[in-house]
This record gives C-alpha cells, structure tokens and sequence, in this order.
C-alpha cells in the first residue's frame, strides 16, 4: 500500500512540475511576443524634414482622430508664389514600401518655388502599427544611408484590429451599398467618401476628403505597388476627369522611358481614390501602381531583402513562363526602380498641371531625384 501511495505522489509532483513548466513556458512566450506587438505598434520612424517645414495632422481636418492611431503628419511646402496644389499620399497601404518611401524622399527634399504641395507619408497611419496576419512579412525594413541607417516600418494594407473589430461578415461600403468581404471594412483604399461618425478607417478617409476640400487641391496622387501578375502594374488608375491631365504626363513619360499605362476607373468600383475623391471633391484623383513582389502569390520567403531588392527565384521563372506583366530577370525590380517611377511620375503629373490647365495651376518644384538618378544609385543617397 505504501508503494503505491509513493508511486501516486510521484507521479502527482512529476504531473505538477510538467504543468508549472508548460505554464511558466507560456507565460514567457506570452511576454516576449507582448512586449514585440506593444513595441512594434508604438515605434514611430523619424521623417526628417527641413527645418522650417509646415506640418499638419490629420485631426486638423476631423477632431475626433486626434489622440488616436489614425492621426497622422501632413508636410506641406509652399511656394512664394501663388500656383496649383497637390496631395501626394504615401502609405495607404503600409505594407508597399515604394509608396511610402517615395512620400518619405519627398518629404525630406522638396523644395517648392511656386504652387503647393501637400505630402502625407502615412495615410493610413494605423495600418503601420500591426503585420498582416499569415503573410509571415518583415516587421521592419533597413535603408543604410550616408548618415547610418534608417529603419522603416513594413505594415499591413489594413488598419490595425486594436483600432477597429470586428470585422463585419460582409462590409457594405458607404453610400454606395456595394458590398464586399468583410476584411476590406479596414482598407482605407475601400472607404471613402468616409463618414465622420463611421468606422475607424472610414473616419481617416472622409478626414482625407476635408483636407481635400477645405485646400481646394487640384491634383490628389495616391501611391501603390501591387504584384507582377497583376494586369494593371507600371500604370496609374485615375478619375474620368483627370483623362486629358494623365494622357499628356503619359506620353512625356513615355518619351523619358518611363512606360504609363492608364486605366480609367470603372463607375461601379466603389471606395477608391481614383473614384471616391474624384466624385466627391474636384481635386483630379490619380492612383499608381509599381511592381512589387512581396505583394504576389508567386513568390518565394517574404523578408526584408525582397521588399528592398525585388530579387525573386520564383517570378524571375514565372516571367520565362510569360505569367507576368512586367519585365522580370534576375535584377528584379529593386526599390530604386518603383520609386523611380513614383517620384518621376509625380514630378510630370506636377508639371502637367500647367501644360493642360493653365499658368495659374502650374507647380514649380525642385530637389527631387528623377528615375534615372535613382536607378544609378541608392534609395539612401535620397534619405536624411
């Protein structure tokens, strides 16, 4: 009976260990990777402009946002003299890094003489606070520069769950009444016109349109990059009333290189930039798109080397199978390349401005690096 009593508090405290073992694991666990979400959703990178730089917010144009993750800065830049406007939004989506950082470039370099330009790196602030769940993407991408380098967030293309849940079983975009997935209620690139009462995402997006409004900007340009099997890369998507504005600052691009493609926004695709602020403000609504293979479903591991280096075994063969719609070999398309094109199409839809609508709209900006600039270089020549 006495051995079978001690056999029994044996087994009990090696039961009893095994249990506080698995449980102090856990606990650990727990910590660490609560300590990594607490820190990745409060880093905030440094966007070092020009000292003297006009800075706004966000919650300047809707009250309610200030305090909260959908704050964000906006840069603006003015000239002495009196031209047209332009928002250049970066960071719709924060997990395509050529968006974001061309806002970023520009931020810190431009220098504006006539005309103004408003630049908002994070549009979707509240996006860069979290990582798109089963992507297994980079929490942080590392630009070296002359001064050392520079870390930059790699967010999700949806606003963080902390800020806005549960998601609906289907999102009934407003006013339209289209509706579509559930997730696509924190995409901000699905939310406008916006409501000032609405969701979280909705709210950034009709602040979006008040900034939109109350500066009376002619020309909005959202920046994106998407996947290389996707039809529309390499082209902007725009507003039926920007047509004339993107067909010339096509062709000038097409004369330095740059191939353009343009789509019309569809009438019936509701939420968009490309359609809701056109619809909504008179600013021209312009979307583009740069080939980015982090955003695919062709691709190999997803890590910061391939958000920066674009270098993809997996797309290099899928572009010999003819599966892609940019070129592809084993250059890939590096960040220099997509913010090339960002930064160079941003400069002549700027220009353009004055070509099609007349002196008074014209933008004179400078300090900017164009296509070729940095292609022949670094990303990091262009960073602070």
């Amino acid at each position: 009976m006495k051995e079978k009593t001690s056999g029994r508090l044996s087994f009990l405290r090696n039961k009893l260990f095994q249990n506080l073992f698995c449980a102090l694991l856990i606990l650990t666990v727990a910590v660490l990777t609560g300590y990594e979400f607490y820190t990745f959703r409060h880093y905030r990178e440094e966007i070092r402009v020009p000292e003297g730089t006009e800075i706004q917010h966000l919650s300047d144009y809707l009250p309610s946002l200030k305090g909260t993750a959908g704050d964000t800065e906006i840069y603006v830049f003015r000239g002495e003299e009196k031209g047209g406007s332009l928002l250049v939004m970066g960071g719709t989506h924060a997990d395509e890094l050529a968006g974001h950082l061309s806002a970023v470039i520009m931020a810190e370099n431009l220098k504006v003489t006539r005309g103004t330009v408003f630049v908002m790196p994070r549009a979707n602030n509240s996006g860069f606070t979290n990582n798109f769940p089963q992507e297994a993407s980079p929490m942080y991408v590392e630009i070296p520069t002359a001064g050392g380098v520079r870390t930059l967030v790699y967010g999700s293309r949806a606003t963080n769950p902390v800020d806005q849940w549960p998601d609906p079983d289907l999102y009934t975009h407003f006013p339209s009444g289209q509706g579509l997935s559930g997730s696509e209620t924190r995409n901000l690139n699905r939310s406008y016109p916006g409501r000032e009462n609405g969701s979280f995402t909705e709210r950034v997006a009709f602040a979006i349109k008040n900034l939109i409004l109350e500066n009376g900007i002619d020309l909005t340009i959202d920046l994106h990059e998407a996947s290389p099997e996707y039809p529309n890369i390499n082209s902007s998507v725009l507003h039926e009333r920007a047509m004339k504005l993107s067909g010339d600052a096509s062709l000038e691009l097409n004369d330095i290189g740059i191939s353009m493609r343009m789509e019309v926004s569809p009438a019936t695709l509701h939420g968009l930039t490309h359609r809701e602020l056109g619809d909504y403000t008179n600013t021209l609504a312009v979307l583009m798109e740069t080939a980015n293979p982090c955003q695919g479903r062709i691709r190999g591991a997803t890590n910061a080397a391939l958000a920066v280096s674009g270098k993809d075994a997996c797309y290099e063969q899928a572009a010999k199978l003819g599966y892609l719609y940019v070129p592809y070999d084993e250059n890939g398309v590096p960040i220099e390349e997509r913010c090339g094109r960002h930064l160079q199409a941003v400069q002549v839809y700027a220009e353009a401005l004055g070509w099609v609508f007349g002196e008074e709209y014209t933008i004179d900006m400078s300090g900017l690096p164009g296509y070729d600039e940095l292609v022949k270089g670094s990303v990091g020549d262009w960073l602070r």
